[in-house]
């Protein structure tokens, strides 16, 4: 992969078989889990590693469940997807707003508003993945954490054409590729945490930092 500078990512990545509105496709709320109950709870035992009290966390791409911990104790849960209903069943979102990050890519929020910005299973959805990533460094504090989760499911006519063509290791690298390209992170971290005879869990973790740092390392094999 190519670092900041680099010629724009192909356009035909982030081709879709459904490139409608997506307000349109998101009309109707679905209370589906994206993954499998050893998984859910494979990734919010990830989140307990990571997240301390009184931490101010945005769930991005958010839905009706967000796969936090009973504890730590947080300061502040915020919500931003697509689907109000969803978001109004979220009993863990302290607040909640609805907002298509396809069609505008900046974020409702104050600058160093987070501690930590999770994205779960809905990262093969974003059509301007570089731009949403910009905001998500601006609502970052120094030393916060962005916390990406990916699986193998979706809703297919939605999901860009890199998630259906590319290996897993080429869609994890695509991952950890935007955030070098985005700058305002440091080392991209790849890890596997996926459970025996359930659905995969790969994360890709970055922290902010006041500038940026080119090297990386990668888990995932």
């Amino acid at each position: 992969m190519t670092n900041a500078n680099s010629e724009p990512l192909p356009p035909a990545l982030f081709d879709r078989l459904d490139n409608a509105p997506d307000r349109l496709f998101y009309l109707q709320p679905r209370f589906v889990a994206h993954i499998d109950e050893a998984t859910i709870a494979a990734l919010t035992s990830f989140y307990g590693e990571r997240l301390y009290e009184g931490a101010a966390v945005l769930d991005l791409m958010s839905s009706w469940i967000s796969h936090l911990p009973a504890t730590p104790q947080l300061a502040r849960v915020a919500g931003l997807g697509m689907n109000a209903a969803e978001l109004a069943e979220n009993p863990r979102l302290d607040d909640h707003v609805v907002h298509d990050l396809n069609a505008d890519q900046a974020l409702p929020y104050a600058s160093d508003a987070f501690d930590f910005v999770m994205i779960a299973v809905s990262i093969q959805y974003l059509v301007q993945p570089i731009e949403v990533f910009k905001e998500i460094a601006r609502v970052l504090r120094i030393g916060g954490q962005l916390i990406i989760s990916t699986s193998h499911r979706c809703f297919p006519t939605k999901a860009i054409r890199a998630f259906h063509e590319h290996s897993v290791k080429d869609r994890i690298g695509l991952i950890a590729e935007y955030i070098r390209r985005t700058g305002g992170f440091g080392d991209p971290e790849l890890i596997d945490r996926s459970p025996q005879g359930a659905d995969p869990l790969w994360l890709v973790c970055a922290t902010r930092c006041a500038q940026r740092v080119n090297r990386h390392k990668d888990s995932i094999e």
